[in-house]
C-alpha cells in the first residue's frame, strides 16, 4: 500500500516516529512535513500547505491508499483542502498527544480551539490510534464534560462512533541503536534525567529531590534531554551539586548513548505523559526507573514491579535512596524489564501499524 503520512510538526519524538515508520514499514511511505515550530500556527494553518503539496504529489505519481494524519493536523480542513485527490484513501488519526487533557504552561492560557481541532478531526477519521490505553482513556474521559459546555448540538451523540473506532497503538523506539550502550554499574551510582527541560516533567521537584538525596548518598548526576526553557532549578542543581554532575546539557546521539550505558537509575518527576519514550530507552540501555505511580507509567512497568519501580507522592527521595541501597535488586528489575521494553523496538512494532492500516483499507 502507498501510505501518506501528514505531520505538521517535524521535530523531536514526531519526527523519530515518522521516520521509524517509513523506514521499517512494509507499505510505502511518504512524509509531508513541516518543522517542527509555531504549534499553534501548525494546528490552525498547516492543512493548506500540506494539502498543496499532496494535491501536487498525486498528481505526479498517483494516488495513496491510506492518509495518516497526527493530532497536529486540522484533518477536516486538510481533507476539504485535498478534494477529489483524496480519491478513496482510508484516513487514520494518530494521536501522539492531545490539547484537551496537556497541562498548560506558565506561558498558555485555556484556548479550546485546539481540543476542538483533535475533536473534530476525530470525527472524520475512519480510524483513531492513541499511543497508550492511558491516553486513551483519559481523553474519553474529559471529551464529554467539553462538548457538554457547548450550548447546543454538543456532538455527544457522535461519541459512541468515535470511541468503536479508537484503539492503541504504541509509538516505536529505535531501541536496536542502543544494543552496544549497556553497560556494568560504576563504583558511584549515575542517577540520569533525560527527559525534556519543560515544565511538564516536573524539573523544580526533580531538582528538590537531587539536593536533598546528596546529603545521605554518594552518587554521580546526568542531565541531558532537549532544554525547552531555562529551569532556574537546574541552575540551583548545578551550583550546589556541580562536582556530581557529570554532563549538564542537551547530548548528542553518541553522548546520549554513552549516558544510557552507564547510567544506573533513570528517574522521571512528569506531570504529563502519555508514552514515555526517554524513560524507555533508559530501561532498555540497562537503568533501573524511579517512576510516578500515574500517568502511563503503571502501564508500562508490569504490575509485579510497580512497588520497586513506581514512586507516591511525596515519597520519590525515600525511592530513590532504596533504589541506591539495594544494587542487587535493582540488576534484577532490569534483567526482566529489557525484555518488556523490546516490544517497542520499531522492528516488532511497525508490523502493527502495518497490518492495522491494511485492516482498515480493507485488507
Amino acid at each position: 500500500m502507498r501510505v501518506a503520512v501528514i505531520e505538521p510538526y517535524y521535530g523531536g519524538s514526531h519526527q523519530a516516529w515518522a521516520d521509524g515508520y517509513r523506514a521499517n514499514s512494509q507499505h510505502q511511505v511518504t512524509l509531508f512535513t513541516h518543522e517542527a515550530r509555531f504549534w499553534k500556527w501548525r494546528m490552525h494553518g498547516s492543512y493548506v500547505t500540506l494539502a498543496g503539496e499532496f494535491v501536487e504529489y498525486v498528481r505526479e505519481h498517483g494516488r495513496f491508499d491510506v492518509i495518516l494524519a497526527t493530532d497536529m493536523v486540522h484533518l477536516p480542513a486538510f481533507l476539504g483542502a485535498v478534494g477529489t485527490t483524496r480519491a478513496d484513501a482510508t484516513v487514520a488519526l494518530y494521536m501522539h498527544e492531545n490539547q484537551l487533557t496537556y497541562p498548560l504552561s506558565p506561558r498558555d492560557s485555556v484556548d479550546e480551539a485546539y481540543a476542538m481541532i483533535n475533536w473534530a478531526s476525530m470525527t472524520v477519521a475512519d480510524a483513531v490510534y492513541f499511543n497508550s490505553r492511558f491516553h486513551h482513556d483519559v481523553w474519553f474521559a474529559q471529551i464529554g464534560g467539553l462538548l457538554n459546555r457547548f450550548p447546543d448540538y454538543k456532538h455527544t451523540d457522535l461519541l459512541p462512533a468515535v470511541v468503536a473506532k479508537a484503539s492503541v497503538l504504541p509509538i516505536g523506539v529505535d531501541l536496536s541503536r542502543f544494543d552496544d550502550s549497556v553497560g556494568d554499574p560504576g563504583e558511584v551510582p549515575l542517577i540520569l534525567w533525560n527527559q525534556r527541560w519543560d515544565f511538564d516533567k516536573g524539573p523544580n521537584e526533580f531538582a528538590a529531590a537531587m539536593i536533598e538525596l546528596a546529603t545521605s548518598h554518594d552518587f554521580a548526576l546526568a542531565l541531558a534531554g532537549e532544554q525547552i526553557t531555562e529551569i532556574e532549578a537546574f541552575t540551583r542543581l548545578q551550583v550546589e551539586l556541580g562536582d556530581r554532575i557529570v554532563h549538564g546539557s542537551f547530548a548528542t546521539d553518541a553522548e546520549y548513548a554513552a549516558l544510557l550505558g552507564g547510567a544506573d537509575i533513570v528517574v522521571s518527576t512528569a506531570t504529563q505523559e502519555f508514552f514515555g519514550i526517554a524513560v524507555t530507552e533508559a530501561i532498555y540501555a540497562g537503568a533501573f526507573p524511579v517512576l510516578p505511580s500515574t500517568l502511563v507509567y503503571p502501564e508500562r512497568i508490569p504490575p509485579g514491579l510497580h512497588s520497586a519501580c513506581l514512586y507516591e507522592e511525596g515519597a520519590l527521595v525515600d525511592h530513590l535512596r532504596w533504589a541506591l541501597d539495594h544494587p542487587a535488586e535493582r540488576q534484577r528489575v532490569v534483567s526482566e524489564l529489557r525484555a518488556v521494553m523490546a516490544k517497542f523496538d520499531w522492528p516488532a512494532v511497525a508490523p502493527l501499524y502495518d497490518a492495522a492500516l491494511s485492516e482498515i483499507h480493507g485488507g
